[in-house]
């Protein structure tokens, strides 16, 4: 059953089929999960080789060289149409929302990154409690009820539909609904859903939302704290430089000497006394 924003984009459809390029993120992610998706079913449909290849083992984590599977398993998806068809809805209904909430760019860090922690968990949890020998999992369901809960935070009294029943509900319900689900479902043990991967996302939303992260501004901050530490300044020792300010110093506190005598101290500047107190440091560092 998916989900949809009743208030959200209304423009009237233009005649004619027209190829172009998706104009938002969640548009972009949409197109690569079903054209990954119309491929497989495609090209690989006697073994499904494709989803095989980019989803995430039980074993994974015991090759460094498959990590990249942490990541591509959330675009692979079940043969059942069903599974990428309410994925990709709730996604596309609801995600624009949160991309314009938080940008595209930061929509889709949010994005992978609880893809990567779906599957991290999934797999430490299966291989720490499973009573099976192999295990995969696929499919953006985690990364997806992540972007749903988002919406519900930011957007707890918004009308939606639920799909394909007409039916209206208020958003924070939907979030109660989604949390409960899910763990009753993590609980029971029911059927191959990936409940703790939900769950998983869900908590990463819930605190992404309550701590007002911003994952662009968290990577630039530790990229400029491991490469980009403050170096000590380098002094370049040059005996003629340092002559020629300390005669230049000398000629300043000269000319304030002058004025003190001729129009008394009272007609000093901030400027002139604090050059002064640092000739006279200087002096001291002089003599000692």
């Amino acid at each position: 059953m998916g989900l949809y924003d009743r208030d959200y984009y209304q423009e009237p459809r233009r005649p004619g089929l027209t190829l172009r390029t998706p104009r938002t993120m969640v548009g972009i992610l949409v197109l690569i999960n079903v054209v990954l998706y119309a491929v497989d079913g495609l090209f690989f449909a006697e073994r499904h080789q494709l989803t095989a290849m980019l989803a995430v083992h039980n074993d994974t984590w015991r090759y460094p060289w498959m990590w990249w599977q942490f990541l591509t398993y959330g675009f692979a998806h079940d043969v059942s149409p069903t599974h990428v068809l309410f994925n990709m809805l709730q996604l596309w209904f609801l995600g624009r929302t949160v991309e314009q909430v938080y940008g595209a760019k930061e929509f889709l860090r949010f994005y992978l990154v609880t893809i990567v922690l779906g599957s991290v968990v999934w797999c430490a949890t299966f291989n720490l409690l499973g009573d099976h020998p192999r295990g995969m999992l696929i499919g953006a369901s985690g990364a997806v009820s992540g972007v749903v809960l988002l919406f519900v935070l930011n957007f707890p009294r918004q009308t939606l539909m639920l799909f394909p029943i007409p039916i209206p509900i208020k958003a924070w319900v939907i979030g109660v609904l989604l949390v409960v689900g899910n763990l009753y479902g993590a609980m029971a043990e029911m059927g191959n859903v990936a409940f703790g991967v939900h769950l998983t996302g869900l908590a990463f939303a819930a605190l992404y939302f309550q701590g007002k992260w911003n994952l662009g501004r968290l990577t630039d901050r530790m990229f400029s704290v491991v490469n980009f530490k403050r170096q000590p300044k380098l002094r370049i020792h040059d005996p003629q430089a340092k002559q020629a300010d300390a005669g230049n110093l000398t000629e300043q506190v000269d000319r304030i000497l002058e004025k003190i005598h001729r129009e008394g101290e009272g007609s000093l500047t901030r400027k002139e006394r604090k050059l002064l107190e640092s000739a006279s440091r200087e002096y001291q560092k002089r003599q000692q």
